[in-house]
């Protein structure tokens, strides 16, 4: 019985109670905010417009500037691409000399593992850069505002 419950719990139920107690987290916490504001706004008291702001991860996900998104995305294409590359290399040269070592280097896993990683840092390169073309005007717009040099 253990054998079964104990997947099932740790695999189902905690991933469920986790989204449920940081909803339920969130909840409360706007549900506060907006009993406060109400008790401001009865009593003729000022409204800060922006006490319902994001806090946190989602404040600083949201001031995430348009141009670090995209060298994120170059960064995790020149990783993955690079990755994929060396699996592609090993994987030819294991084709190539069947002898080539022995152990982890006798895995046939290399090529298709190589192709994959090489398609998503194609993907994400063709996302950086369609990305670069279609936001170059508020990109600009944003260095403008930040009084940044442009490049």
């Amino acid at each position: 019985m253990e054998e079964i419950l104990i997947p099932i719990l740790v695999c189902v139920v905690l991933p469920i109670t986790i989204v449920w107690i940081v909803s339920r987290t969130r909840q409360n916490e706007t549900n506060k905010k907006a009993e406060i504001m109400l008790k401001a706004i009865e009593c003729g008291a000022q409204v800060d417009p922006n006490y319902f702001k994001p806090s946190g991860k989602q404040a600083k996900k949201q001031t995430l500037l348009i141009k670090q998104d995209l060298l994120d995305k170059l960064t995790g294409a020149c990783i993955t691409g690079f990755i994929g590359l060396g699996f592609v290399t090993l994987g030819i040269i294991r084709a190539v000399n069947p002898s080539f070592g022995g152990g982890l280097w006798m895995c046939e896993w290399w090529l298709p593992a190589g192709g994959i990683l090489l398609a998503v840092g194609l993907g994400l390169f063709i996302s950086y850069y369609v990305g670069k073309n279609m936001l170059a005007k508020e990109i600009e717009a944003e260095e403008r505002n930040l009084g940044a040099p442009k490049e």
